[in-house]
């Protein structure tokens, strides 16, 4: 191992270090089946079938968006059972000049209110107005008993499915809702989950023109099961449910399952990873380039020389924010 790499994978797990010993810490979560998240027995595994993904994602459109200031809310299409996450919270940032051009922004898992606004500006300054979406259970949306977002990703199998679901159906309602206000061309900007949630997204909306995945993988359950930030999780989930299986059941939310989706269309793509990520394994990053490659798709790769929690810091932070607002400026 170079001293580079080194240096990287231990800063790494500096900041996974800190993160976990500060507030708030994070909760080994017992394994659950929660089939009742799917419609069936709560005790029991629900396997779907990504074929049939065009009807688990589709939705009504919901009537009740309100924009005060900035923020733009309305009922979640998908609700759960929990009163906090049903309302979509979204920031808007247009640009001072009225454009066409416009980019729904995902943040990462445990992102807090806070996180992303100055991407949105970024975006802004060139000339792209952006609109920001609070994922299901994180800030706004967290019910009162969290002090993380364990309901987005734990070892409950039927909830993390559901709430990647409801994550992808917010993401068509609010695409729906910039198309309202005239917006012709637009594009998607996750971010670790939120790049799954983009991905996913774009596969089953022909109307998004471009997407920035920041940080990308195949499958759902291998960056669990093998990530770092993660790793809290998987040992909740490897006494009860082998990779394989769990690889089946949250294929429904994997990236990998959509791929072929995307061979044809013209969907200008930029895939960001980093070369030293201990949480999403820089092998799983490759493979979706390479699987999107051999179908078609239009994209381009930036690859960073830090880890995953390194992107966030500079001068990462800057090489990662830049280059996807360079690339969607272009792209859209």
């Amino acid at each position: 191992m170079s001293l580079y790499r080194r240096w990287i994978h231990d800063w790494e797990r500096k900041l996974h270090d800190t993160e976990r010993n500060g507030q708030p810490s994070r909760v080994r979560r017992p394994f659950e089946w929660g089939g009742e998240w799917l419609g069936g027995p709560a005790g029991q595994p629900a396997t779907l079938d990504p074929a049939n993904s065009d009807e688990f994602f589709s939705y009504v459109p919901p009537t009740d968006h309100r924009l005060v200031g900035n923020l733009l809310t309305f009922t979640s299409a998908l609700p759960s059972p929990y009163p906090e996450n049903n309302i979509v919270h979204a920031r808007w940032f247009p640009t001072k000049k009225p454009g066409k051009r416009a980019v729904v922004v995902m943040p990462q898992w445990n992102a807090d209110a806070q996180a992303h606004l100055g991407l949105c500006r970024l975006l802004n300054a060139f000339g792209l107005s952006a609109l920001r979406m609070s994922m299901p259970y994180h800030d706004f949306r967290m019910p009162a008993e969290l002090t993380r977002a364990d309901y987005a990703v734990s070892a409950n199998i039927g909830r993390t499915i559901h709430a990647n679901r409801q994550a992808v159906i917010d993401t068509r309602c609010l695409v729906d809702w910039l198309q309202a206000q005239g917006y012709e061309r637009i594009g998607l900007l996750g971010t670790s989950l939120g790049s799954c949630i983009a991905f996913i997204t774009t596969a089953h909306d022909n109307r998004i023109a471009a997407q920035a995945c920041n940080h990308v993988s195949t499958y759902f359950a291998d960056v669990v099961w093998r990530g770092l930030s993660t790793s809290h999780i998987a040992e909740g989930l490897r006494d009860e449910i082998t990779l394989e299986e769990l690889r089946r059941h949250w294929a429904v939310i994997s990236p990998a399952a959509y791929i072929e989706r995307l061979g044809g269309r013209l969907v200008k793509t930029l895939f960001v990873w980093a070369r030293y990520d201990l949480s999403f394994p820089p092998d799983l990053s490759q493979e979706v380039v390479t699987r999107c490659a051999a179908v078609g798709l239009p994209y381009r790769e930036l690859i960073l020389p830090c880890g995953h929690y390194t992107t966030g810091v500079s001068p990462f932070k800057w090489m990662d924010g830049l280059g996807m607002a360079r690339f969607l400026a272009e792209a859209l």
